[in-house]
Parts: C-alpha cells; sequence; structure tokens
C-alpha cells in the first residue's frame, strides 16, 4: 500500500459490491452539494489491498482548489494514537510499566490537587488518594480535562490560563505540562472517564523517557519504520501551503434551527502553517491520507506494515481491548460531554476507543471494532472481524457537527457481500 493512494484491488475481488459501494460516496457527496462540508477523502482497504478512494469538492472553496490525494489535513485528535503507539514501543523496552507514577518523570504532578466543590475562582480541593499513573494517561481516566468542554469549573479554570482551543503562545511542553498540573483534576485517578489532555502529558512523559522532543521520537519510531513521509506537526520548510485544506467551522442558524453553511476559520488554522513551540501529542499533526493510511494499516496487521515493525502483536492486541472498570462504556463510566466517539455501547483501551455493543452503538458495526477521529470531523476505524480500514478527511470543526462517522460504518458495512 503506497501513499500515493493507488487502488490495488476490484472491491468485488475482496467481497465488496462496488455498486453499494458508490452509495458511501453518493452520501458524502451530498453533505458538500448541500453546503455542509467544503470537501472530502475517503478510503476503503480490505484484507490489506485498498478497494476504494473517494474524493469530491473542494480543500479550499474560496479558491476553488479541488481535494487531491496528496492534500494535507489537521488530523487533530488522530495524534492520539500516535502518541499512544510511541508510548507503548517505550514500554516494550521496559522504559515504565502501565501501574508506574508518572510522576516518577514528571515530578510536578506529584501534588496535583483534585477537585471537590466550589467555583473556578474558589475551588475546594483535597488530596490525590492514588497518583496518577501511566494507564490513567493512555486510558483517560486521570481526571484531567479540556478547557473547553465547558462542563465544569476546572474548564473555567483551563481557559482562564488560555488552555481553551489551544495552549499559551511560546509555551513548550514542559511549561504547558506544569501548568496543567497546577490545575485540580476533575475526579480522583481511576474513578472516570473524563476526554482531555492526557494524551498531551502523555506526549510529554515519552520526551522525557526518550530524551528527545516528540517530533523526533516520532520520526524514529513511528513514522521512520512505517515509511510515513508527509506526517508532522504543523506544515515543514519546504512544504507547500497550498496543500493544506482551509480549516472551517459552522455558520449557526437561528436558535434551535441547524447551521446555514459553512465559513474559513483562518485564525484558529493557521497554527498548522509551521512547526509549534509545543509538540502536542493530543492534536498537533498533519498527515496525507496516504500517510495516515499506512499507520491505519500497521494497526490492522499487528504493529507492522511494509516490512517496518512498531509494536508487537500481543501489545497491540491489548491496547485495544476495552480496559474501562468492569468493561463498561463510555455512557456508565464517562461523562456526558463531547467527544471524538459516541459514549454508548463503546469501550476505551490504551489509545482507541471500540464498539462493546453494536445493538446500544446504535450503527451497524462489528463488536471489536475500534477507532478514533480529529475536531475537524477526521476520523478512521478498523474492523478485524472484516479485516477492514476506513478512513475519512474533511476540515470542519467540531467533530460533532455532522453524523459522518455513523453515516461511514453503515454505508460501508452495507456494501460487504
Amino acid at each position: 500500500m503506497t501513499a500515493s493512494l493507488t487502488v490495488q484491488t476490484d472491491p468485488a475481488e475482496v467481497g465488496l459490491d462496488p455498486t453499494r459501494l458508490a452509495r458511501l460516496d453518493r452520501r458524502l457527496a451530498r453533505f458538500v452539494d448541500e453546503g455542509q462540508l467544503p470537501g472530502f477523502l475517503v478510503t476503503v482497504a480490505r484484507a490489506g489491498r485498498l478497494a476504494h478512494v473517494g474524493r469530491y469538492g473542494h480543500r479550499d472553496v474560496e479558491r476553488g482548489l479541488p481535494v487531491e490525494p496528496d492534500t494535507r489535513w489537521r488530523i487533530y485528535s488522530m495524534t492520539k494514537p500516535i502518541t499512544s503507539v510511541a508510548a507503548m514501543s517505550l514500554y516494550e523496552e521496559g522504559a515504565f510499566q502501565l501501574n508506574d507514577p508518572i510522576s516518577t518523570w514528571l515530578p510536578e504532578f506529584a501534588d496535583t490537587r483534585v477537585y471537590v466543590a466550589g467555583s473556578a475562582t474558589k475551588p475546594v480541593t483535597a488530596p490525590l488518594m492514588e497518583p496518577i499513573r501511566v494507564w490513567h494517561l493512555l486510558t483517560h481516566t486521570s481526571g484531567l480535562t479540556y478547557g473547553f468542554h465547558e462542563a465544569h469549573p476546572v474548564d473555567a479554570m483551563y481557559r482562564a490560563a488560555a488552555h481553551g482551543f489551544g495552549t499559551p503562545p511560546g509555551a513548550d511542553s514542559a511549561e504547558v505540562c506544569r501548568q496543567w498540573a497546577g490545575f485540580p483534576l476533575v475526579f480522583q485517578p481511576g474513578t472516570e472517564w473524563n476526554y482531555g489532555v492526557s494524551t498531551d502529558v502523555l506526549g510529554r512523559l515519552v520526551e522525557v523517557l526518550a530524551g528527545k522532543p516528540l517530533d523526533e521520537v516520532f520520526a524514529e519510531r513511528v513514522f521512520g519504520p512505517l515509511g510515513m513521509t508527509e506526517t508532522s506537526f504543523g506544515l515543514r520548510d519546504g512544504d507547500d501551503p497550498d496543500s493544506l485544506a482551509r480549516l472551517y467551522g459552522t455558520v449557526p442558524g437561528p436558535p434551535g434551527g441547524p447551521a446555514t453553511g459553512i465559513a474559513p476559520l483562518d485564525a484558529a488554522g493557521a497554527a498548522a502553517l509551521s512547526r509549534p513551540a509545543f509538540l502536542s501529542g493530543g492534536g498537533g499533526l498533519v498527515s496525507t491520507a496516504g500517510d495516515y493510511l499506512r499507520f491505519v494499516e500497521c494497526l490492522r496487521r499487528g504493529g507492522a506494515h511494509d516490512g517496518g515493525r512498531v509494536l508487537g502483536s500481543r501489545t497491540l492486541a491489548h491496547m485495544v481491548r476495552n480496559h474501562l472498570p468492569g468493561n463498561q462504556d463510555l455512557e456508565s463510566f464517562g461523562r456526558p460531554l463531547y467527544a471524538e466517539t459516541p459514549l454508548r455501547g463503546v469501550g476505551f483501551g490504551l489509545g482507541f476507543s471500540m464498539v462493546l455493543d453494536p445493538a446500544r452503538y446504535g450503527v451497524v458495526a462489528s463488536a471489536g471494532d475500534y477507532s478514533w477521529g480529529g475536531a475537524a470531523s477526521t476520523t478512521f476505524y478498523v474492523d478485524p472481524v472484516e479485516d477492514l480500514t476506513v478512513t475519512f478527511y474533511t476540515q470542519l470543526l467540531p467533530s460533532s457537527t455532522l453524523p459522518v462517522r455513523a453515516y461511514l460504518r453503515s454505508l460501508v458495512n452495507q456494501a460487504l457481500v
């Protein structure tokens, strides 16, 4: 499988009905024609053979630039699985155990407090009952949060310190983590699930353990072995700025009504034009569909692709199991807030969500299919039962605007014959 996105097989040869598969592109194109998406690129591969690539619309609507196979996309939280894989490659070398306290290497978290009551300006806090452990970061059970949730007083504390949809200008990973350690946790580690900056802290832990910046760790442990040459923290020197898709957001409609269209978010999108000071393990990468497909295929193949092995197959199998206590789903163990996945019938492992109960999930899917997505509506999933990978790219904030992820599963699965 190459980064050029060359279709390698007739869909029928891998059990996909081409006529039924065409429904996928038609439905996604409707979102574009109705002014709800700028454009998209979607890939479907089975048994390691790329069977379908669909693209439609524009990477820059105003300038009339079409979506191309080599378009670069802000993948935001699809950075998280890469960070998790890099961390677990260190685990395989004996750099840490999953139960180790992160304060062993990040001492600023040794005395982090936990929110109990009060407001953002006058919180009542308690000491940690147990330390934040590495597995808490990998599973989002650390008690860390995101400022953009706007659902808890601690979220407001993050925003007040410029930790909303981004971090303080000029602050590197060490400084950002020092600041996060100064905020109280939303809950005691291990007692709930909350989507937050856990993977960013994991990225900083990886830097400390490896003794080098996160981009160098990724190059050495993930990108190099997998031949991923087009994935980076922001555009690099020599990259064509026009290759980066423009970022869009929704135009609100009347109160209680649907959005009326999309509009550029150039201020938010500009952060990806160059290498940032903070190398966000939780959301900092840009990539191409062909490049990221190499990573997704590495997951499907048990940790290796195209001659390069990143993880052992047993390690990866452990990562994509549900690690929530009692095999609970995110709705029962988590908080009712934004995440890059539905919560009903879905569990969480070491860096991935996975479908536990397709009926409760409410979409045709295989039990055990695992996935993650990004804030600009990008997503991927791996279905081990059907030996299938699906990736999708666009640039629309927030990812909860349209039910694209549900459509992907239903429309791909209906084409399996």
